[in-house]
C-alpha cells in the first residue's frame, strides 16, 4: 500500500502540481481513507519529499542508461533532457515552479543531490566533447558546468520566467541551444546546424 500511495501521489503531483493536490484527493483516487495515508506518511510535506527523492532516483537511473548507450556528447545531452521532461510531465503542469515556491526546504535538499550528480554527468559530457572535437578545446569544464547548472536552476524562477508566459520545455530548448552554441567547436556547430535543419525540414 505504501508504494501504491507513493506512485499515485507522484503521478497526481506531476500532473496537477504539488500545491493543488491534497491528501483528500489522493485518498479519494485510491478509494482509501486519509488515515491509511497518514499511517505511512505523517504529513503532506513528508509525502512530497518521498515522491521527489524517489523520482530523482528513477531519473538518475534513466540518465545512467542513456550515458551507457554511448551517443556523441551533443546527442547524449539532448536525449537526457528529453527524458527528464517526459518523466516530469513538464508539458502539462510545471511541478518545478511549484516545488520551488511552496516547498523550498525539499527543493534545497534535492538541489544538493542534483549538483553532485550534475558534476559527474556534465563534467564527463564536457570532457568527452572536447576529446571528440565537438566542444572547444579552450572551455573550462568547472566554469561551464556551473554556468549550466545555475542557468537550469534559474529557469524555475518565476520572477524571470513567468509560468503564464513560458513553459519549461520551451525554456529548456532555448537554454540548450544557448549552451551548445557557447561551447561548440566548428565541427560541433556544423553538427548542431545539421540537427536543426533536419528538425525543421
Amino acid at each position: 500500500m505504501k508504494e501504491k500511495i507513493l506512485n499515485t501521489a507522484t503521478e497526481m503531483f506531476l500532473t496537477l502540481g504539488f500545491k493543488s493536490i491534497t491528501m483528500n484527493d489522493i485518498a479519494e483516487k485510491l478509494s482509501i481513507s486519509k488515515k491509511t495515508i497518514y499511517a505511512h506518511y505523517p504529513n503532506k510535506e513528508k509525502l512530497v519529499e518521498t515522491c521527489v527523492m524517489e523520482l530523482f532516483n528513477i531519473i538518475t537511473n534513466g540518465i545512467d542508461k542513456i550515458i551507457e548507450e554511448n551517443h556523441n556528447p551533443i546527442d547524449e545531452l539532448l536525449l537526457i533532457h528529453e527524458y527528464i521532461l517526459k518523466r516530469l510531465k513538464e508539458e502539462k503542469a510545471s511541478p518545478q515552479f511549484q516545488l520551488c515556491k511552496y516547498y523550498p526546504k525539499i527543493e534545497e535538499k534535492l538541489k544538493a543531490r542534483k549538483i553532485e550528480n550534475m558534476r559527474k554527468c556534465i563534467g564527463n559530457n564536457l570532457k568527452r566533447g572536447k576529446e571528440e572535437g565537438l566542444y572547444r578545446e579552450s572551455i573550462e569544464i568547472e566554469i561551464v558546468q556551473n554556468f549550466y547548472f545555475m542557468t537550469l536552476e534559474g529557469i524555475k524562477n518565476s520572477d524571470y520566467f513567468p509560468i503564464e508566459k513560458y513553459t519549461i520545455p520551451f525554456l529548456v530548448d532555448h537554454f540548450l541551444e544557448y549552451h551548445f552554441r557557447a561551447i561548440a567547436s566548428e565541427k560541433g556547430l556544423k553538427y548542431i546546424n545539421n540537427l536543426n535543419h533536419n528538425c525543421h525540414s
